[in-house]
């Protein structure tokens, strides 16, 4: 009886560590890390860290839109300036950008400007747990 005491109690600490594991191995944070500058034009710079693929970009928006901003969840989120490789960084604007694509796409791209999801999509890619290095 005290052994199962025991390991009860060693569960409930574990709970939370193990509720936020992300592929193999745990994380405390999402999958991804990215830093969000705000420009003065009112966008929004993006420079990940560790990985150049698209849903790191868009993990980075969407989590910044909801947890700093504060925006909600259906809030569109479009590419204002596509990726650019030599400052690895995106930019995105909660505007429709003038002359981009707004087309609805099934892709996830960072590649064309115009390109949108909502804000609840764009922070559902922070827990993927496969990266598509689609550059």
């Amino acid at each position: 009886m005290r052994f199962l005491r025991i390991s009860g109690a060693v569960v409930l600490l574990l709970l939370p560590t193990l509720a936020q594991a992300v592929g193999i191995g745990f994380a405390v944070r999402p999958g991804y890390r990215a830093t969000v500058t705000q420009l003065k034009n009112g966008n929004y710079q993006v420079a990940t860290h560790g990985s150049s693929a698209a849903i790191a970009y868009w993990c980075g928006i969407g989590d910044f839109a909801i947890r700093t901003l504060r925006l909600p969840t259906n809030q569109r989120i479009y590419v204002a300036k596509a990726y650019d490789k030599q400052t690895r960084t995106v930019q995105f604007s909660l505007t429709p950008p003038e002359g981009g694509d707004t087309s609805k796409s099934y892709s996830i791209s960072v590649s064309r400007v115009g390109e949108n999801m909502s804000a609840s999509g764009a922070q559902s890619h922070c827990f993927d747990n496969i990266m598509d290095f689609d550059f």
